[in-house]
């Protein structure tokens, strides 16, 4: 049985073996177990129920991990992403007032959209529409729009009448736990600690208890929460998807949802030396398991699942096939019991995971063409929109707006591709249902 799993997935080829990629696989786990506690938090604030999007949460991020490993072979973990469930629940839900069953219909729709065109092989026509550029603005802008959210969930950041916002009060004890947990899970990043944002929280998870501004927990393990409230919601509520304004929510899904993970999955397979000229072997693979997972995850009730950038822990162990991200489902599974840790994981814990996942995604900046005036305005544009509307869609439709026109300005207006000038005059009509 060992040796048909070690020829399965290649061990002798990839020189790894059973004890390396069950410690990658954990490493792996460790490195992103935080998203089954800060998803529920960010997903409950659109009004779901918090206990059904921790199973969801567990099982999506679970069955993810498993079909990438066994039909991929690749050592990359999949989870409901950062970044894009906060545009679930604080543009769509919350900004839009757009009920969470039909914002989860969106996410089923550009699931299935994404398994349509990746069976399809539409993959390079639409990575090549949109300029790179661009792609790593989104991606910049997310993790920007992230930190914000990090910043003002922890009390750090607040609303301010005079100034619109401004420094928070310091003499709040839960802010002083988001100030803890940042400095202590920053020196913990910066000293490349394998689960630093993980260990972080459990830091200030102590901290907040000891202070006792967390209370403790009724118990620890228990029967994993119903997934009841949040099941099939979202394929009920299809036929809610029947405005312009809902099918722009289904197209940022799908785009956002669509270039992170290409972006991640190209990012992960160049760190492990995976890449042969210039592209990814077994891509297909790679991208069918991400939509089947994204698929999942809005059947069980969750915002897009994606690839997790934090796989680069497990491959910076050693991982190397994809009976590392095996294990690190199995172990997604074994979370599920752990539900009543929920209390003691509170805004001021997760809100650090945010900010230095943010610092993280902030660093495709550096990947712009800043020193080209037609680049950089929409670039900018999508980044700083996207903060200071509080709306990744938003902050989307005012670059793809503005680049058109900009690269007409600088007579480059022939290297645009269709796509994008069909995008300026759907944006254009998303602002003006958005102002109706």
């Amino acid at each position: 049985m060992a040796n048909a799993v070690a020829n399965y997935f290649h061990f002798k080829e990839l020189k790894t073996n059973f004890k390396t990629e069950m410690v990658a696989g954990l490493t792996t786990f460790i490195s992103m177990v935080y998203i089954m506690f800060v998803n529920p938090n960010v997903l409950g604030a659109s009004g779901m129920d918090k206990g059904a999007v921790f199973t969801a949460t567990a099982l999506a991020s679970a069955i993810g991990c498993m079909i990438m490993g066994i039909l991929a072979n690749y050592p990359i973990a999949s989870a409901p992403a950062l970044g894009i469930n906060a545009f679930f629940a604080y543009s769509v839900v919350i900004g839009m007032k757009i009920p969470w069953q039909t914002a989860l219909a969106g996410v089923f729709v550009a699931s299935l959209i994404f398994l349509l065109i990746t069976v399809l092989k539409l993959r390079e026509l639409i990575i090549n529409a949109i300029p790179s550029d661009l792609k790593y603005a989104i991606s910049a802008g997310i993790g920007l729009f992230v930190a914000f959210l990090g910043l003002h969930e922890g009390g750090i950041i607040v609303a301010n009448k005079d100034t619109i916002i401004g420094l928070g009060s310091f003499s709040v004890a839960s802010t002083w736990i988001t100030v803890f947990g940042l400095i202590f899970t920053a020196f913990l990043m910066v000293k490349k600690v394998p689960g630093a944002i993980f260990i972080g929280m459990v830091g200030s998870t102590i901290v907040g208890l000891f202070a006792g501004v967390i209370h403790m927990p009724s118990s620890i393990i228990s029967a994993a929460p119903s997934l009841k409230p949040t099941f099939l919601e979202g394929v009920k509520h299809v036929g809610d998807i029947n405005t312009v304004q809902l099918w722009v929510v289904v197209l940022t899904f799908l785009l956002v949802t669509f270039f992170d993970t290409a972006g991640t999955l190209v990012g992960l397979a160049t760190q492990a030396g995976f890449m042969k000229d210039n592209k990814m072997p077994r891509v297909g693979k790679a991208l069918m398991s991400d939509s089947t997972a994204m698929l999942t995850g809005s059947i069980l009730g969750t915002s897009p699942v994606g690839a997790f950038v934090e796989s680069s822990a497990g491959i910076a162990v050693g991982g190397r096939s994809g009976f590392t991200v095996v294990t690190t489902g199995f172990l997604f599974i074994l979370g599920m019991f752990f539900s009543p840790l929920l209390v003691v994981v509170t805004s001021q814990v997760t809100a650090p995971a945010l900010i230095i996942v943010g610092v993280l995604m902030a660093q495709a900046t550096k990947q712009i063409s800043w020193d080209k005036l037609e680049i950089a305005i929409p670039a900018f544009l999508i980044m700083i929109g996207m903060t200071l509307t509080y709306s990744i869609s938003d902050g989307i439709a005012l670059g793809f707006i503005m680049y058109p026109i900009t690269m007409i300005a600088a007579k480059r207006g022939k290297e645009v591709h269709p796509l994008m000038y069909g995008l300026f005059f759907v944006f254009i009509g998303f602002f003006a249902i958005l102002n109706h």
